[in-house]
Order: structure tokens, then C-alpha cells, then sequence
């Protein structure tokens, strides 16, 4: 077998220690780095650099930003009584895309996995308790907390610990809507988003 030089073996072994890469795909974007003229390179290595040295996470809600705090937990217009509790901080865009929520949000980094060793205190919980008292909240009590952790076996264990946690506390713990995806046809959906959709009907 032919082996390929050591830079770009070395290349390879680091793209392969990325996310959802295998060898091939590492394979690939190792010899699209080397097709790929010098300025565009330097332009890649730019930005990794920029991010690594200005990205920071929010100190009020975990959120990655080059401001502190972040533009969220910053604005006024916000309504201050609603935090939207996510896993990841992908997760805060999505929900930010549809444009209709307007409360804050909470990332917690993770959801709760023994198999993979994610523990309670892996998850960034300790601020999120402190935000419920007013007075590190603007003086604003927070009247709803809203899960919106992912719906499989994690994110619903994540959900059930926290909102055991926090509802002898005080605000309404409230849990994302599941159920059947607009656009989908009936027997394509599993029987698990199913059940929830029925669960979750509404009056017509």
C-alpha cells in the first residue's frame, strides 16, 4: 500500500479527529486543502484563529460570543421572565430563527448521557439557578423556564432532571410541544412521534 508523506498523513489524522469524520471523508479534505490555492488556506487558518482567541461563553447564559455578555442577555427588549433552555448553543439559533420567542436563553453544553459518562454536574446548571433570584436578573422574576432540550432518550432525561429540579422552586417549567413534522406524510412518521402528536393534539 502506498503511504502518503508525513504532512499529509499528519493532516489527515487531525481532520479525522473531527466530528462525523471517517478516513475517507478526512482523505478527501486533506487533498482539497492541497488543491486549494495559499491564499484561501490562509484565509481558513485566519478564522480557526479568530475563534479560538475572541469566542468566549456568555457568563450569564453560556452562550458562545466575543462580547460579554452576549448580545441576548444584553438587549433590553428582551422579556427578562422567560428563559429558553437549550443543549447546544446551534440549538439558541434555531429557536431565535422562527423570530417568535423573546424571552433569554440558557445553554447547558451537553445533555445528560451515562453511556457517554455526561453527568448533572457536567451541564452548566449552577448559573441557571443563580438567575432565578430577581436581583441577578435585573430585578425581574423569572415566571417561566421553557425545556427545549433535544427529544430523544438525552434530551428527555435532561428535561425530566431539570424540571424536577426547578419546579419546587418557583416558575412555571414548561416542555417544547412534540409531534409530527408540517409537510410530513402519516406513514412515513415513527411510532414514537406519533404518540407524542397525539398527546400533544389541540382543538380545532
Amino acid at each position: 500500500m502506498l503511504d502518503y508523506a508525513e504532512s499529509i498523513t499528519k493532516l489527515i489524522d487531525e481532520f479525522k479527529r473531527l466530528p462525523s469524520i471517517g478516513q475517507k471523508s478526512a482523505q478527501r479534505l486533506a487533498f482539497y486543502i492541497l488543491r486549494t490555492p495559499e491564499a484561501d488556506v490562509e484565509r481558513l487558518i485566519e478564522a480557526l484563529q479568530e475563534v479560538k482567541q475572541r469566542i468566549t461563553e456568555c457568563s450569564v447564559c453560556n452562550n458562545l460570543t466575543d462580547v460579554n455578555p452576549c448580545r441576548f442577555c444584553s438587549l433590553p427588549s428582551r422579556d427578562r421572565s422567560q428563559i429558553c433552555v437549550v443543549e447546544q448553543p446551534y440549538d439558541l439559533v434555531a429557536v431565535e430563527k422562527t423570530r417568535s420567542y423573546k424571552g433569554l436563553y440558557h445553554v447547558l453544553h451537553g445533555a445528560l448521557s451515562p453511556i457517554r459518562g455526561i453527568r448533572p454536574s457536567d451541564l452548566r446548571l449552577d448559573n441557571l439557578l443563580m438567575r432565578l433570584k430577581p436581583e441577578n436578573n435585573d430585578g425581574v422574576e423569572i415566571r417561566e423556564i421553557i425545556l427545549a432540550t433535544n427529544p430523544n432518550t438525552e434530551g428527555e432525561a435532561t428535561a425530566n432532571y431539570i424540571s424536577r429540579l426547578l419546579k419546587p422552586l418557583g416558575p412555571r417549567v414548561t416542555r417544547l410541544a412534540m409531534g409530527m413534522p408540517v409537510g410530513s406524510d402519516l406513514e412515513y412518521v415513527d411510532e414514537v412521534t406519533m404518540d407524542k402528536a397525539l398527546a400533544n393534539r389541540h382543538e380545532m
